[in-house]
């Protein structure tokens, strides 16, 4: 699964990057540590042109409130949900990310968490789908992350990964039917994606600054205090 996102590039390199204008109300912030129920930066195949803020989580349609929403559909059975049976057919898009995090739980002990990104590329995209659901006030424009079975590195840490889409293949995944884009729903083909450990500062969304990237120390201390004399 994918239950935690980053998005930290400048604005204009992701501008850049994506080939599109932040339309977000209020503008860009760069986020470390972007949770389910937050907003996801997206681009959708209505508007290529634009990167707008959506809400992680897709809502049932039928739902009578809004509710926080599915953060994550399986790529392999998308197509025959209902709850993503609109979105599947014609609403796809890209998720901007920084990197994501995934959660290893070894031998069954605490889970460590692990920042996945890619090292010569500070944003890629991630496939999602998204749509609109409309109650008797409100209208809230929600997405959900794509996932897929993991690649070699994603094997140890995880059973599933997101849908990571080459570079090359991001135009096809907004611009081509159905079919094709559930061909490019794969494991991430290429090992230039990495991952290292971080701190359990990232189980807490509220945690959102530089220092949740950072790589975990695993130097104990005051060994030298031992030392025989």
């Amino acid at each position: 699964m994918c239950g935690r996102n980053s998005l930290f590039i400048d604005q204009t390199d992701l501008e850049a990057r994506f080939d599109a204008e932040v339309v977000t109300d209020g503008g860009y912030t760069p986020r470390y540590n972007i949770a389910p129920g937050d907003d996801l930066h997206i681009v959708t195949n209505e508007a290529s042109d634009e990167i707008d803020a959506y809400h992680w989580g897709l809502i049932p349609f039928w739902a009578d409130e809004p509710e926080e929403g599915i953060i994550n559909a399986r790529s392999e059975t998308a197509d025959e949900k209902r709850v993503f049976e609109r979105a599947w057919e014609s609403r796809p898009c890209l998720v901007p990310s920084s990197g994501f995090y995934e959660w290893k739980s070894p031998n069954g002990g605490s889970k460590q968490p692990y920042r996945i990104y890619r090292e010569d590329d500070p944003t890629f995209a991630m496939a999602g789908l998204w749509d609109v659901w409309e109650g008797d006030d409100e209208t809230i424009s929600c997405v959900t992350i794509l996932t897929t079975e993991p690649n070699a590195l994603m094997n140890s840490i995880h059973d599933r990964m997101p849908v990571v889409l080459p570079q090359d293949a991001e135009s096809d995944w907004l611009t081509a039917d159905s079919d094709t884009r559930k061909d490019l729903c794969q494991p991430y083909p290429k090992d230039d994606l990495d991952a290292y450990e971080i701190s359990t500062r990232v189980n807490n969304p509220g945690n959102d600054d530089p220092q949740v990237i950072e790589p975990l120390d695993h130097e104990q201390s005051g060994l030298g205090e031992f030392s025989s004399g």
